[in-house]
């Protein structure tokens, strides 16, 4: 562990490393838990600022900020978000003049989305208001114990897939 990233961890006994299992993965879920709840948090206070994008729409933005073109399923698929909420959302987007939504040639059934100009100095904008405090929050972690960090996170985003899939079986969905 760096040197710093100690005082960022709960202490689970007089040194970190030799603690039980549970108790380490007690406080990954506790951790987890509250990083969701602090993340609904600040989704919850969108709706006190009228005007401005959601997390959802920037959500929507930066993965189009990669790519030259998305069709509505690929890039709800990649904003983890539902075909029907992304449809509106691009149509809101499409009139502040931030994507551009075309027919596909090849398919005129598909529509695919792209970002404008400005939507794309959106992004940047954003992007670099949000990178410092993320580079900085993580900055006293190692890159070996961010490549853990981020195996554990796609962990637990499978695990909970696996039990909502789980959920639709029981219920015959």
């Amino acid at each position: 562990m760096t040197a710093g990233a100690e005082e960022r961890l709960e202490p689970l006994g007089d040194v970190v490393g030799e603690r039980e299992y549970g108790d380490a993965t007690d406080q990954v879920a506790r951790s987890f838990k509250r990083a969701l709840a602090a993340l609904r948090r600040m989704r919850g206070r969108e709706t006190h600022y009228p005007g401005e994008l959601t997390d959802a729409q920037y959500s929507l933005l930066f993965c189009l900020r990669d790519q030259s073109q998305m069709s509505l399923r690929d890039l709800a698929d990649a904003a983890d978000l539902s075909p029907a909420s992304v449809t509106e959302m691009l149509e809101g987007l499409a009139v502040a003049g931030l994507v551009d939504r075309q027919r596909s040639e090849r398919d005129r059934r598909v529509v695919l989305t792209s970002l404008t100009d400005n939507g794309r100095v959106l992004v940047e904008e954003r992007r670099a208001r949000f990178e410092p405090r993320l580079r900085a929050a993580l900055d006293p972690f190692s890159e070996d114990e961010l490549v853990v960090a981020a195996a554990v996170l796609d962990r637990l985003r499978d695990m909970f897939e696996e039990v909502a899939e789980e959920r639709l079986l029981d219920h015959g969905v």
